[in-house]
């Protein structure tokens, strides 16, 4: 986490989180979403405007993580702002050595390797699950030939809990509300 985030935490500790603001679809891209897209529907159904500001899409990086319910954020200043998933909250690509890398930029460790009903691949890291970016199937292939990691079988439904995490911050505190 940035440095300046963290003085911003400090100084003002209690502002409230916003929900539904910020997406990351299927291809690890960012997306804004205000009150008229989020009217229109769901992330799935109205994504809103792609983030192309290198340096915000950095800071967005920088400082996403996950907090204790498995819901994703982005902590802007003293503010979390939850991020709404597409699939995974993680985008994986390959750099040129065959690495793991995140939408973020981190290099991860990867232990097992998950295909849907949808012929979609995902990597488990200690980061959590994420979604191989549909350009690097080539080279996902490549390494489930040369026997890197295993490949089992998934359903689209069990990604959240079998890897703890929820893909709707926004819809899940609408229906804690719901008594």
């Amino acid at each position: 986490m940035d440095e300046i985030v963290k003085k911003a935490i400090q100084k003002w500790p209690d502002v409230p989180a916003c929900y539904g603001w910020l997406g990351l679809d299927s291809r690890g891209d960012w997306f804004l979403r205000d009150d008229q897209v989020q009217r229109i529907g769901n992330f799935d159904v109205s994504k809103g405007t792609k983030l192309s500001h290198r340096k915000l899409i950095e800071f967005i990086g920088r400082n996403y993580q996950q907090d204790d319910r498995g819901q994703y954020f982005f902590q802007n200043g003293p503010q979390k702002v939850f991020v709404e998933l597409e699939l995974t909250p993680w985008v994986l690509r390959f750099d040129f050595e065959t690495r793991v890398v995140t939408q973020t930029q981190q290099h991860v460790i990867t232990t097992q390797a998950y295909t849907d009903e949808l012929g979609r691949v995902y990597l488990e890291t200690e980061l959590g699950i994420g979604l191989v970016h549909t350009m690097d199937m080539d080279l996902m292939a490549d390494e489930l030939a040369k026997e890197r990691w295993s490949l089992k079988e998934l359903k689209v439904k069990e990604l959240e809990e079998k890897f703890n995490f929820i893909k709707s911050p926004a819809h899940e505190k609408s229906q804690s509300r719901v008594v």
